[in-house]
């Protein structure tokens, strides 16, 4: 979740303040990548394996590096399209199937309602997005 709904503040905000889908895609990219290596080192930092058997740090860096990362890219790709209005768009549905997925994770490992789960997500996701809109529009 955190690849996916950290990165939009910064995407949507670069696409509102600077109404250009390049500027929205290098922000994008540069958001997914500094999310991935910040969440392999706090991964891999956060203990040896050994009290918590969760496996070798460097490996459990790298897996979650490389999620956040993929997590935080798919919404990134729309700002490929040279129209920002088109980009936004298409931006908007893969965020909407991402927060689903989201969801749906959450209610199958976590044992929670699944409609608990999507307002979860749902709200933290919309949070972030008018923080992006917000801050881009100031």
């Amino acid at each position: 979740m955190d690849g996916s709904v950290s990165t939009l503040a910064p995407i949507f905000a670069a696409a509102f303040a600077t109404h250009s889908s390049h500027v929205a895609f290098v922000i994008g990219l540069s958001a997914a990548a500094g999310a991935g290596i910040s969440m392999a080192f706090a991964e891999a930092l956060s203990d040896t394996g050994e009290l918590t058997g969760r496996g070798h740090p460097l490996l459990r860096g790298v897996v979650i590096g490389i999620a956040t990362f993929v997590g935080g890219i798919f919404h990134t790709v729309p700002f490929l399209l040279p129209n920002l209005g088109t980009a936004l768009s298409v931006a908007y549905l893969i965020v909407a199937i991402e927060l689903i997925i989201i969801a749906y994770i959450r209610y199958h490992y976590f044992n929670l309602s699944f409609w608990l789960s999507v307002v979860q997500v749902a709200i933290g996701g919309a949070l972030v997005f008018a923080a992006g809109i917000f801050f881009g529009s100031i």
